[in-house]
């Protein structure tokens, strides 16, 4: 739970990021997906405006080859045709893929990664990988290089301090003021999102870790009612999790279960009412002091 809990023993080959990141579906061959469309256009004496939709829409006229078709076969079958993956979800994740890179410290500070590179990583074509990179762009996670790709932003403590100061401005006060007014069943009500932290940490997995932590703390503030103050807080709570750079991208078991121990604590001072005990330990979650 600490503000400078990073996570695990992940390492950047391409054997462990296979393995940290999520499985992103292939999308169709332009060709099966056109040969469909044409049939059906066809059989309802469509087919020339079905044709002109697809020019409007504007789809496969990127450069990159499209990737593999989806599905398998079995012995003596036709393959099965796969639905088309809509673009927005390929989309999203890769960016929760590559978010999870970020904090397993795949993606090193400093580094700069090209949107095809990624995206034969991934099986995919560059550009969702380019469209999602663009989004952490805009969230301060990369920079753009021209002609290059996407250079990881290098972050040092003063940055990590003053993350961790906006984040006590915001989540302290509201912890405080809820402590005093919601029922003790609805804070017993987050207890399995306080042991999935402690299965987290059991991993040793830093991605899988950040996930967890961050869940608790958006249950925990969904309680104000307030759900920009929400978002605004877990924008924060991501952006204090990327790897500082010249630290290593992984932290001990031990420091990992200890940070998920306090989040037991937290809530048992909550279900207590120990008002000097909660202000103590969220406290110490945003200064770091032992």
């Amino acid at each position: 739970m600490r503000q400078s809990a990073q996570g695990s023993a992940e390492t950047g080959t391409p054997q462990a990021w296979a393995a940290a990141v999520a499985r992103v579906p292939q999308q169709p061959v332009a060709a099966d997906v056109d040969r469909e469309r044409l049939g059906s256009a066809r059989a309802s004496g469509t087919e020339r405006g079905a044709v002109a939709a697809d020019a409007t829409r504007g789809e496969h006229t990127h450069s990159e080859p499209p990737p593999p078709t989806l599905g398998s076969t079995r012995a003596g079958a036709p393959p099965s045709r796969p639905r088309p993956v809509q673009r927005s979800s390929v989309r999203g994740q890769i960016l929760a893929a590559l978010r999870k890179a970020l904090v397993a410290g795949e993606l090193a500070p400093g580094e700069v990664y090209s949107a095809p590179a990624l995206g034969e990583r991934f099986g995919v074509s560059a550009t969702p990988v380019r469209e999602a990179m663009q989004q952490l762009a805009l969230e301060g996670a990369v920079e753009v290089i021209p002609n290059r790709g996407f250079r990881v932003i290098e972050r040092g403590t003063r940055e990590l301090a003053e993350l961790a100061e906006v984040r006590a401005l915001i989540e302290v006060p509201v912890v405080l003021r809820l402590a005093r007014t919601v029922p003790v069943e609805r804070w017993a009500e987050l207890r399995p999102l306080a042991e999935a932290t402690v299965r987290a940490a059991s991993s040793g997995c830093r991605a899988t870790y950040a996930e967890s932590d961050r869940a608790f703390h958006r249950g925990l503030l969904s309680l104000c009612g307030n759900d920009q103050l929400v978002q605004i807080a877990d924008d924060l709570h991501r952006r204090a999790q990327w790897p500082l750079v010249g630290t290593p991208a992984s932290r001990a078991r031990t420091e990992l279960l200890a940070d998920a121990a306090e989040h037991a604590a937290l809530l048992d001072a909550l279900i207590a009412r120990d008002l000097e005990v909660v202000r103590g330990l969220v406290g110490e979650h945003f200064t770091g002091a032992p």
